[in-house]
């Protein structure tokens, strides 16, 4: 009895201990990955992977598991991996395959394209090794079908009265958007009856269940606009951890906001300052800094909290940066400000690559063609998660952004004690371009721009002057005596070992304090009833 108990206690506390809260996912910084396109078996043939052909390639979580080095090194604290459930695996559609895991049969079971259930917890349980979050993605709005009359029998709810009937979606109708199917004639996407009883009831056991039984530390939820958010709280609740909703979006703040909070979820993908960003920064375009400023103060205004909010430039729906903008300093620019203002950054794999895919299924290329080399774009990314890593350590990542100043060429913004002056100029040098940012600081402070290590003094009434006459670079300044022990510009730097690695300290624990005392008075009750009876 008294070993039973002790193992029970045990694994009670690995799982109270693991699920990871808001406050946690906070200081984290995300590598997305499509797992059938990040990395291949050992002997697979790697030219045989054309995107165009919405085939499945070959990728697993052995060899997401594998390859883990690649992103670690980058300075990523979490991972996000595609939908895991059971996808379509009938006949070839117009769309191909179902390699991207997004067109769901049975989310009661793993797709075994990807892996065994042995698999899959062997990649989590390397992640936590290394200290590192996992966010699997899940799909709650809809199934997949080939017909607009599907066989009901094949799914997990199998009953026709737990989904809409079907109807096309009348774009900007909310309650169209909610009750009708996604896809189209040719790949209908069955919409879930979410305020059915029984279904709210069954998507709450499985999904405590799948997050208890691969300990993931959070939740990636695929078209959360399209389910009414009435369903959210109690769905969010079961999981009992960090969930980030996709709310699909243009520039406008309200209709993604209402989504984020008590009666909604933990965060949400910020598509507002996605949308801002490519007015901004994209070239060629419409250089509308003003776009970035605006939805700066409206967000602060309209979101529950802005800084768990999901920062992107890419992911699986959109086309990639490079796509949009041929400047190169228009990524590194509208990247920091990713990484620098409030919210979570996240980077889909191949940015760092600077992979220049259009939209689906182009924007989902192999990444193994890039040979997991360490770009100029791959080592900026390593700069700033190293630098946003020593910055979370404090309370640097709840204090909230504000804007300095703001022209036509560029923003200046600033959180904590850290000021981040971006431009949208591009390459090539310009001149009567300068920001004039007038800081908080003493005259003749010294800041320090992180990105070269140049020494820079703050003028007269606390003005810092940022010259673009050698291109558009970012510019990241910090108090120069904020910097020890930070590993940049001739600090020392605090390591642990992490396996044969050596990684910068962890910025953000695994475990809260009270998360630990909670589980160690149960485990001391349990041990006493153990003893005792």
């Amino acid at each position: 009895m008294l070993s039973l108990a002790i193992s029970l206690s045990l694994f009670l506390l690995f799982s109270i201990a693991r699920a990871a809260t808001a406050d946690q996912w906070r200081g984290r910084s995300i590598y997305q990955l499509i797992t059938d396109r990040f990395a291949l078996p050992n002997g697979t043939d790697p030219s045989a992977c054309d995107p165009a052909e919405r085939a499945y390639c070959g990728g697993t979580w052995n060899t997401i598991r594998e390859n883990l080095d690649y992103i670690q090194d980058a300075g990523f604290t979490a991972i996000w991996i595609s939908p895991v459930n059971e996808n379509y695996d009938g006949p070839r559609t117009v769309y191909g395959d179902a390699y991207h895991g997004y067109w769901i049969k049975d989310f009661s079971k793993l797709n075994n394209r990807f892996g065994t259930a042995d698999d899959l917890k062997a990649l989590v349980a390397e992640l936590h090794r290394r200290e590192m979050y996992i966010m699997v993605d899940v799909v709650i709005n809809n199934v997949m079908s080939t017909s607009l009359k599907p066989d009901y029998s094949q799914y997990f709810f199998e009953d026709s009265s737990m989904y809409h009937p079907y109807c096309p979606i009348q774009w900007g109708n909310t309650t169209s958007e909610q009750t009708c199917w996604l896809g189209d004639t040719k790949v209908p996407l069955p919409d879930v009856n979410t305020s059915h009883p029984t279904v709210i009831a069954q998507y709450g056991d499985w999904i405590h269940d799948l997050v208890q039984e691969y300990q993931f530390d959070g939740l990636r939820i695929d078209a959360a606009k399209h389910v009414h958010v009435d369903f959210w709280p109690t769905f969010a609740a079961k999981a009992g951890v960090f969930c980030m909703g996709e709310v699909f979006s243009g520039v406008e703040v309200d209709p993604v906001a209402q989504y984020q909070g008590p009666q909604g979820l933990d965060s949400v993908l910020n598509y507002p300052m996605y949308t801002a960003l490519v007015e901004a920064f994209g070239i060629p375009g419409p250089g509308n800094i003003t776009a970035v400023s605006t939805v700066i103060e409206q967000s602060q205004n309209s979101f529950h909290d802005t800084t768990v909010l999901g920062n992107f430039l890419e992911n699986q729906d959109v086309p990639r940066w490079h796509n949009i903008s041929v400047d190169p300093q228009s990524l590194y620019n509208a990247m920091v400000l990713n990484f620098m203002m409030d919210g979570i950054p996240v980077v889909y794999y191949g940015q760092e690559q600077s992979f220049s895919g259009s939209s689906d299924p182009y924007n989902r290329e192999p990444l193994w063609p890039s040979q997991y080399q360490q770009t100029d774009a791959y080592k900026f990314i390593q700069t700033l998660n190293q630098f946003r890593n020593y910055l979370v350590k404090t309370d640097w990542a709840t204090q909230k952004t504000q804007i300095l100043t703001a022209s036509p060429y560029g923003i200046a913004v600033m959180k904590g004690k850290i000021i981040s002056v971006v431009t949208n100029i591009g390459s090539p040098p310009r001149n009567g371009t300068d920001i004039a940012v007038k800081s908080p600081f003493e005259s003749s402070s010294s800041m320090i721009n992180i990105l070269t290590c140049q020494q820079w003094v703050v003028g007269s009434r606390g003005y810092l002057d940022v010259q673009y006459t050698k291109g558009g670079q970012p510019v990241i300044l910090a108090p120069a005596d904020s910097l020890n022990d930070s590993g940049f510009c001739g600090n020392t730097l605090s390591t642990t070992v992490v396996g044969n690695s050596t990684r910068q300290n962890s910025a953000a624990s695994s475990l809260h304090p009270w998360r630990l005392s909670a589980a160690a008075l149960f485990i001391a009750l349990t041990l006493h009833w153990a003893i005792k009876y």
